[in-house]
This record gives structure tokens, sequence and C-alpha cells, in this order.
């Protein structure tokens, strides 16, 4: 039902509200990338599945090693927007419009602007449902991602650090902290967070559309740790409150749906 529907989809959005929760600590800027490179994790990973023959009767190389190299990929351009970031001081949101104007072009690219199919049912579970699970397998997917930023968090001192910088950079540097590094650890992770969520992207459909795939799904990744009363400008947050904040958007969206509100006008309601 209804229910199922918003633990579905809106687990997608919340893995990316993780990284771009963090990115929002230690940067104060967002980044406007994500949905392209979503679209870049995915073309990857059927890439790799697939392989020369856009449409095989058999996989081609396992499911975990197309997820790998998708999120090796991943962090790599993630690696891209924090070294513009961190390294080369420019402002995130301008730093990331690079790939954001680039992304699906790239992604286009990697699978010669084919669309390639997966046949075998088994890569559709991950985006759908296991059969016996009523279910959905992202909402697992991103208890898996919420347990292991939770643990990293609270035995790391990555959210210490990362709220230091965001705070106060030059007071963060002066205590022995080193405040690039940390930005540019944010956008990797956030990297990592664009595979996960790629990876549920592409199951659902087998397959990838790459002018429509996570179509302004950063902002709503933005939305979300808006909703989760974190500060925008960076410095103190709060991970439990944006990964909730993913799911009232979800939440939203059902409802208008429920309601029979025109997809186009979706956007308005959530400007509201």
């Amino acid at each position: 039902g209804y229910l199922m529907t918003i633990l579905d989809y809106g687990s997608e959005l919340a893995i990316l509200a993780i990284g771009m929760t963090l990115v929002t600590a230690a940067s104060g800027g967002q980044d406007i990338s994500v949905g392209a490179a979503i679209a870049i994790a995915g073309s990857v990973i059927l890439r790799v599945l697939c392989g020369t023959n856009s449409r095989p009767d058999t996989l081609q190389a396992p499911i975990i090693v197309a997820f790998l190299v998708a999120c090796v990929v991943a962090m790599l351009f993630g690696a891209f927007n924090g070294a513009l970031v961190a390294y080369f001081k420019i402002q995130p949101m301008v730093a990331t419009l690079i790939l954001y104007t680039a992304g699906r072009s790239i992604a286009a690219w990697i699978n010669n602007n084919e669309l390639p199919i997966v046949s075998d049912p088994t890569f559709s579970y991950f985006g759908g449902f296991i059969p016996g699970i009523p279910i959905p397998t992202p909402f697992f997917i991103a208890a898996v991602c919420v347990l292991v930023i939770f643990l990293v968090l609270k035995f790391t001192t990555l959210g210490l650090y990362t709220q230091s910088v965001g705070i106060n950079e030059n007071s963060s540097k002066l205590n022995g902290l080193n405040p690039t590094f940390i930005k540019f650890l944010t956008f990797v992770i956030l990297g990592l967070c664009v595979a996960v969520a790629a990876l549920i992207k592409v199951s659902r459909l087998s397959s990838i559309n790459y002018s429509v795939i996570a179509k302004d799904i950063e902002m709503d990744a933005i939305l979300a740790v808006a909703l989760g009363g974190n500060a925008l400008s960076g410095g103190k947050f709060n991970m439990a409150s944006s990964i909730l904040g993913a799911y009232v958007i979800q939440f939203l969206t059902t409802t208008l749906y429920k309601f029979q509100v025109a997809p186009t006008a979706l956007p308005a309601y959530k400007a509201v």
C-alpha cells in the first residue's frame, strides 16, 4: 500500500541525505550534481553487467563487481567536486555545476548512447522486492547505510571534525585539524551514497534513461537536509533528522499522488 511506497521510494533519498548532510555541514554549501552522478554510476553498472552487448542473455560480470566499480567511479567524481571546493576554494554550488551540466552526457557516452537492458531477474531485486519478503529491498539497503553512518559517527571523530570545520574553519585549523581534507572527504562519502542510490535506480527498470533518471533528486536531497533543521550554511547537524526529512518528502509526494494531483504540479507543492 501507500506505506510500502513511501518506504520504497523514500529510501534512495534517505541514502543521499546522509552524504548531503555531511557536505553541507563541512562546506556550508550543497552538491547539485548528485542526479547527474547517479546517471553516471548507473550507466557504469549497466556497462559492466552488459559488456559490449547492450542486451545480453546473461550477465557479463557479477552484480557485486559492477556495484564496486560504480562505487569507485562515483567516489572519483565526488573527489573531483571535493578537490574544487576544498583545494581550489570554489563555492560548492558553482563547483558542482560542472558535473551537473556534463554528467548526463558522460553517462550516455559510457554506453555509446545505447539503452542497455539487463534480463537477469535477480538484478531487479535491489530496486524492488525479494520474493517472499513484503518489505521493499531499498528500505533494507537504506537501513544498512543508516546503521553504518551512525556507527561511524559514534565511534569515530568524523562528526565532530565536520561540525568544527563547518562552524569555524580557521579555528579548527588552529586546533590541529585539516579542514581541506575533511571537506574533501565529505564529498567522497557523498559519492559512495550516490553509487548505492544508482544501484537502486537502475535496478527498478533494469535499464536507464540518461535524461530522466534521478531528475531533480539533488533538490529533494537538499530539501531533506533543510527539513531536518540543519543549517544550510554549515556547522552542527542532525543526521537522524535529515533521514526523517527524506521520508517526509516522499510521504508528501505519495499523498499528493493519492489525491490525484498532476505530476507536473508536484514541485509547486514542495515549494510551498
